[in-house]
């Protein structure tokens, strides 16, 4: 039984890690049209969804801190994508805004959804429930680490 537990392929953990990575290299591609990373992609997504908001607000929607996120808003401040200012309401926050070089990114960024999951074997609606099975394990362990347990 421990042998079965113990078979690298039965490791939920390894199946994410596995398939993250792959899905990563699929946008490679894709981002370098846009001349950014998969990690600044994300911050785009969230800024198109909605502009001006905190960098703490930011690093809440994307689970990280803010000593991952500030060198990359800084690295995408400087190719333009986006400016960073003290809030005028309170000095200790920083608000993430979009330039136009951002917002127009958006338009070329419209096909890379479909593109990324082009000749992947797997229904829209199997694509769907496993959003949605990972998304409510994510913020379960999300909630368990957040209180240290």
């Amino acid at each position: 039984m421990t042998d079965q537990l113990l078979k690298l392929e039965d490791q939920l953990c390894f199946s994410l890690y596995a398939t993250t990575r792959e899905i990563t290299k699929r946008y490679r591609p894709l981002l370098e049209e846009l001349q950014v990373t998969y990690p600044q992609y994300l911050v785009l997504l969230v800024l198109w969804e909605k502009d001006g908001i905190t960098v703490k607000e930011l690093g809440k929607r994307l689970y990280l801190d803010s000593g991952t996120l500030t060198p990359m808003l800084k690295r995408m401040e400087e190719n333009q994508l986006i400016v960073r200012k003290r809030s005028a309401a309170d000095e200790r926050s920083v608000v993430v805004t979009l330039t136009i070089k951002g917002k127009e990114a958006k338009e070329q960024a419209a096909c890379i959804p479909a593109r990324l999951l082009e000749n992947v074997d797997a229904e829209p609606e199997e694509m769907e429930q496993v959003k949605q099975t990972l998304m409510k394990m994510l913020h379960s362990l999300h909630e368990l680490n957040e209180k240290g347990q």
